[in-house]
């Protein structure tokens, strides 16, 4: 008996040092600029992926089931706009879906683009994702729009204007679900390492790096300081009321509220 129970904890163990870690998911939405000014082409172009920012791996994004940007208070799909491209990290050896559109600034203000995922199966984690995504690009010298919320079923809604951020500035935000403040929410956050301009990859020191990790209060505000120059991403973690069929059985849904920012350091 004694010689079964080794063998089966020695399997176990085996499985668990050959199986692999599970990193944090964001689904990202990268422009090409987040301040547009007059002298600036009013042309922006986005990309839309799913990955893993710090470690740059990528998963498949299939073609969003929603894709808008909200300016003035009034939502445009611009679903229609989306391109697919591939793309893949330095260490992967295939290619992965991801998107890219453009779009032209027509008025001044703040232009804020989002993104509601087709549910992404992830076997290591027994369930679906779903990341709502935003990201805030202002227009023309207009500062008016930043701070609304776009009604998605999770949220990140900023309280420091998203934009103009000096490298250590601290960003403050609120997380909502159905439109109300989630107390104490865990939000992880990620830099990307393929930032623009990023002059040496990022490498972790340990796996808790990868990852930064702050919690909300009992409003769901919460603020994180932003050590580096380039894009930042926030995701806010909360089970779905509602579950989804993986071959004929109910499945857990993870839903992210993510927020991107991007930060310059002064010169």
């Amino acid at each position: 008996m004694s010689r079964i129970l080794l063998s089966a904890a020695a399997c176990i163990l085996l499985v668990f040092l050959l199986s692999p870690l599970a990193h944090a998911h964001f689904g990202a939405i990268v422009p090409s600029d987040d301040i547009v000014t007059q002298e600036d082409p009013k042309s922006v172009t986005l990309e839309l992926k799913f990955i893993h920012p710090l470690e740059m791996h990528y998963m498949d994004l299939e073609k969003p089931k929603a894709f808008g940007v909200m300016h003035k208070g009034g939502k445009e799909s611009i679903l229609n706009a989306l391109e697919k491209v591939e793309g893949k990290g330095p260490e992967q050896d295939r290619s992965f879906s991801q998107w890219k559109a453009s779009y032209t600034i027509k008025r001044p203000g703040d232009y804020t683009f989002f993104m509601e995922p087709v549910p992404y199966w992830e076997p290591a984690e027994d369930k679906f994702i779903v990341h709502y995504t935003k990201v805030c690009v202002n227009a023309l010298g207009l500062e008016e729009g930043w701070d609304k919320p776009v009604g998605l079923e999770t949220e990140i809604v900023p309280m420091t204007r998203p934009y103009g951020l000096w490298t250590g500035n601290l960003f403050t935000a609120q997380v909502l679900l159905k439109g109300k403040p989630v107390p104490n929410a865990e939000i992880e956050v990620e830099y990307l390492n393929e930032s623009p301009g990023n002059m040496g990859i990022v490498k972790a020191p340990s796996d808790p790096f990868v990852t930064q990790v702050v919690k909300a209060d009992k409003n769901g505000v919460f603020s994180y300081a932003m050590p580096r120059a380039g894009w930042w991403g926030f995701a806010a973690l909360s089970d779905a009321s509602w579950k989804l069929k993986k071959d004929g059985k109910p499945k857990d849904v993870e839903i992210g509220a993510v927020y991107w920012v991007h930060t310059t350091d002064m010169k």
